[in-house]
């Protein structure tokens, strides 16, 4: 069994059972059988599914946002955007899923030559629980336009979310089989992936989640020779250069962090500041820092609900623990808070050094580092000093500057002015250690499918 527990409060939600290889072995019959009429629907009819998808969603707004919150802990009024933007995505695709994988023709010497998108076939993804619909329908929205099957292993303290989203789909009139939702044992999580990347009845796999997690299933996924999307870490950059508006930048900043809690892979997690504003940037986000409101999610005043399990807890507190014995100074935060649930006080370290943990491992929750900039060069050199490459920001007055200084960052994304978002009109994906693919936008719809060349001669 799998059992769900309310962060907030330690109390158990549900209990569901797990699958057996059999009744994965019946997931995967099913899915053999639905993707072939999925697939040969039209391109708009699929959308049309889609767009019920989106008024499903927020039909059952209110009852997803309470489910999202009870499981993970996210504050009720992101949970409520967060359906949202699930919504926006279908819409997204409904709207412009059958443009997208038109065919495009290319001007040769032959009668007529053309490149076609067809499917791919049936789609593994293993997703995470900080944004449990969302993450999910990143994927799930353009490898459903595409004319794919998709078969989910959530995260087992999301399963609610996992199955209700399932529900979303068949509501708004997705055939049986083409998404299904498969609850597996914490033991038999890699074993069972590991057969299903196997099988071919899988033609691909994606992954949201951890670095090993990433290499185990990219590694299996190499094996099997098929398709396979990364999307795993990132310690994002938010660079503040001296000209920038300090009120705004620090505003901005504190919803960079301190979103979701802080369990966000496109966080800012190192405020990287120019040496003549850095005081008064740190005074500023110290103080705004310190007056979030932590506690119940459901409350509309509560900034910062609990972390999602003891464990995520634990780590932090950690590298917290261990930068602070290496030289790290805490100006507020930096403790467990008392009482049931996960709750941890949100935090701002400074004389941070890249050896430290909170710089150098990617810290999963509500802690903020600060450090010092000479100059825009050195701003760059410690934007990349990390192993990974998913999201940066750049703040500043001056566009030019801004850009020059984004350009020189490797990330899959960089925002100037602007906090780092995905957005289903962007591709969104990581390089280096973030990993590799796209999900969303033109890029997302085409990851999962096969670009096939045409060549048409007439007849001698």
């Amino acid at each position: 069994m799998i059992t769900t527990v309310n962060p907030a409060t330690g109390d158990v939600l549900a209990k569901y059972p797990t699958a057996t290889w059999a009744e994965v072995e019946q997931v995967l019959d099913a899915t053999a059988t639905a993707r072939t009429g999925w697939s040969a629907a039209a391109p708009a009819d699929r959308a049309t599914v889609l767009g019920r998808a989106a008024t499903t969603l927020r039909e059952r707004r209110e009852t997803l946002a309470e489910l999202i919150t009870a499981e993970m802990g996210k504050p009720l009024t992101e949970a409520r955007a967060e359906v949202e933007k699930c919504a926006l995505t279908f819409d997204y695709y409904a709207g412009n899923g059958p443009a997208l994988l038109a065919d495009e023709p290319v001007a040769t010497q032959a009668h007529g030559s053309w490149v076609s998108y067809e499917p791919i076939g049936t789609v593994l993804a293993v997703m995470p629980w900080n944004f449990p619909l969302f993450q999910v329908i990143r994927f799930a929205a353009p490898t459903l336009a595409a004319g794919n099957a998709a078969i989910l292993k959530h995260a087992p303290n999301t399963s609610g979310c996992a199955l209700a989203l399932a529900d979303v789909l068949t509501a708004a009139g997705l055939p049986a089989g083409v998404f299904e939702v498969l609850l597996l044992a914490p033991d038999d999580v890699a074993p069972f992936v590991q057969r299903l990347i196997a099988d071919d009845r899988v033609d691909a796999v994606t992954v949201t989640g951890s670095e090993r997690a990433g290499a185990a299933i990219g590694s299996a996924a190499g094996q099997a020779v098929k398709k396979s999307v990364l999307e795993l870490g990132g310690s994002d950059p938010f660079v503040v250069l001296a000209d920038a508006d300090p009120a705004r930048t620090v505003e901005q900043a504190v919803r960079a962090r301190f979103a979701n809690g802080g369990q966000t892979c496109i966080a800012a997690k190192r405020f990287i500041v120019a040496q003549p504003i850095f005081d008064d940037f740190v005074e500023r986000l110290t103080e705004a820092v310190g007056t979030l409101a932590v506690g119940d999610p459901t409350d509309p005043a509560t900034r910062i609900g609990p972390m999602a399990r003891a464990d995520l807890v634990e780590s932090v507190q950690r590298q917290v623990d261990e930068s602070v014995a290496a030289g790290a100074t805490v100006l507020t935060g930096g403790h467990r808070l008392p009482g049931p649930g996960f709750f941890y006080a949100p935090t701002v370290l400074t004389e941070v050094t890249p050896t430290m943990p909170v710089w150098a491992e990617e810290t999963f929750g509500p802690v903020a580092v600060v450090t010092p900039a000479e100059d825009d060069e050195h701003a760059v050199r410690l934007a990349n000093d990390t192993p990974w490459g998913l999201g940066a920001s750049v703040w500043t007055r001056d566009l030019a500057r801004g850009r020059a200084v984004a350009g020189r960052i490797r990330s899959g994304s960089v925002f100037v002015n602007a906090v780092v978002a995905s957005d289903p009109r962007l591709p969104f994906g990581g390089t280096r250690r973030s990993g590799y693919g796209r999900e969303l936008a033109l890029a997302g719809i085409r990851e999962f499918t096969n670009t096939r060349s045409w060549w048409v001669e007439q007849p001698a």
